[in-house]
């Protein structure tokens, strides 16, 4: 049996130039590209901008979603949906980079 894949992430303000606190965040998760996603839970961010109750997705899940409540954070998106694939094993870790009117992400460390 493959160990499951783990994740975290991290949202950050970029304009106020702080973490970006009470952004409420969903995992969703799918065995492949045709497959329906399947909500795994919920957290919101800390006063530092990280979710520490993001469960491991289900095992044999190859792709993720995340998707953040930013709302209160920019007036231009409401959320931001956030998808990518996972490996068995392997730690992903997605920061959240948010701006009034646009957002970065990528695979941090």
């Amino acid at each position: 049996m493959k160990p499951t894949a783990t994740l975290s992430t991290h949202v950050l303000d970029t304009a106020a130039g702080r973490p970006a606190e009470g952004v409420a965040v969903e995992l969703s998760a799918r065995s492949g590209d045709d497959a329906p996603w399947s909500v795994c839970g919920t957290a919101v961010t800390d006063a530092d901008g990280r979710c520490a109750a993001l469960p491991a997705p289900p095992e044999g899940t190859a792709h993720v979603q995340l998707r953040f409540d930013v709302a209160k954070h920019t007036p231009f998106f409401p959320e931001v949906a956030v998808a990518f694939a996972v490996a068995p094993g392997e730690h992903h870790h997605v920061p959240l980079l948010l701006s009034p009117f646009g957002y970065s992400v990528y695979r941090g460390s």
